[in-house]
Formats: C-alpha cells, structure tokens, sequence
C-alpha cells in the first residue's frame, strides 16, 4: 500500500479568489494577536532605522495587523514626527494623508472607514501598505481597488514604501501587473524580508 504525503493545497491563481482566501486565512488565525505583538515589535525595531518624520498609515479592518500603536510610539516625545491615515478624493480615488493622532476627531469615509476629520493634509516621507498577500521583490497583492499604486504614481517625490502584513500571505509565483509599483520593503512578524536597500 502507498501513502500520499500530505500538502497543502496550491494558493488559487486567480488574484480575485486569491484575495478571498487569504483574508479568510487572516481572519481564522488562532494566534493573530501573537503575530501582531511580533509585528510591533518588529516595526518599532525597523522605524529606528529610518530617518523620515512623516509617516503615512492606514485604519486597520478585516484583521488587517494595526501598525497605529508602533507609530504612536515612534511619534512619543517627537513634535516634528507626524502619523497620517488616508482620506480618499472621491474624484480621482487617490488617497490623502491627513494628520492623525490619538483621540483625533474621526468620521467614516464611502466605504465605512474610519478617516481624521478635519485636520491637516500632508506628503509622507513613508508610506505603510496593508498587504492582502505579497510576492517576491516587493510585489504587493492588496484589495484590488488600486488606490495605493494611483496615489503612488500622483506622489512627487514618492515616499519611501513599507508593505506590512502576516508571513501567511507570501505567494512566491506572485509577479508584478503593469500598473504596480512594487513596494521598498516588506515586514512580517517574522521580521524584515524585503529590503531593496539592503
């Protein structure tokens, strides 16, 4: 009698399913709040080694890792660094920074997020990206809404890119669309696996 090692199924191709199963994945982890204390620590280690003041982030949804209490920290006795999240332009589906801060006043955007309310716009020297998935060199797989790669190619100079997300969602074959910008490192709970400076 022969036996079939057991393996797990291949990740589908389709970007689409794809994106469904691994937020699926993200949301059924046992140990996702182990991860993010991981991730936070991680994060806090890597931002002592940048140089930039502004940073823009994100509000975490759909079990998206919440970088927001890493970047309080960096922040932390720092009046020149600021901490933006995204406020979308209805017009051009690009995405604004706007100052963010602990007990900020917030309201929801179009889509149920929540967004400062009313206060200041600027251009972050360094962007965190959620991550869906993500591939080799930087390929980035988000939600499919394109809103960091037009914001991207709108930014002048463009901001330094970190991807952020757990190491479930490495796709190896993962490659790059036309219209991608890849990201300039990526950091998982298991620590800095893409750095192209390094």
């Amino acid at each position: 009698m022969t036996t079939t090692p057991f393996k797990l199924p291949e990740p589908p191709r389709d970007k689409a399913t794809l994106r469904k199963q691994l937020q699926a994945e993200r949301m059924g982890m046992t140990d996702r709040h182990q991860r993010s204390v991981h991730l936070q620590e991680v994060l806090m280690v890597w931002l002592l080694s940048r140089r930039e003041k502004t940073i823009g982030a994100y509000w975490a949804i759909k079990g998206e890792f919440d970088a927001l209490p890493a970047l309080y920290r960096w922040s932390e006795g720092h009046a020149d660094r600021r901490i933006g999240l995204p406020v979308m332009d209805r017009k051009t589906k690009e995405l604004r920074f706007h100052v963010w801060y602990p007990g900020c006043p917030m309201e929801e955007d179009a889509f149920g997020i929540l967004k400062p309310k009313d206060t200041e716009a600027f251009h972050p020297e360094l962007l965190l990206a959620p991550c869906v998935g993500f591939g080799p060199r930087g390929v980035r797989l988000g939600y499919g809404g394109g809103f960091y790669d037009r914001t991207l190619a709108r930014l002048d100079p463009m901001p330094y890119t970190a991807g952020v997300g757990y190491s479930h969602g490495f796709i190896p074959w993962l490659e790059a669309e036309p219209h991608d910008i890849p990201l300039d490192a990526m950091l998982t709970e298991e620590g800095t696996i893409w750095d192209k400076d390094a």
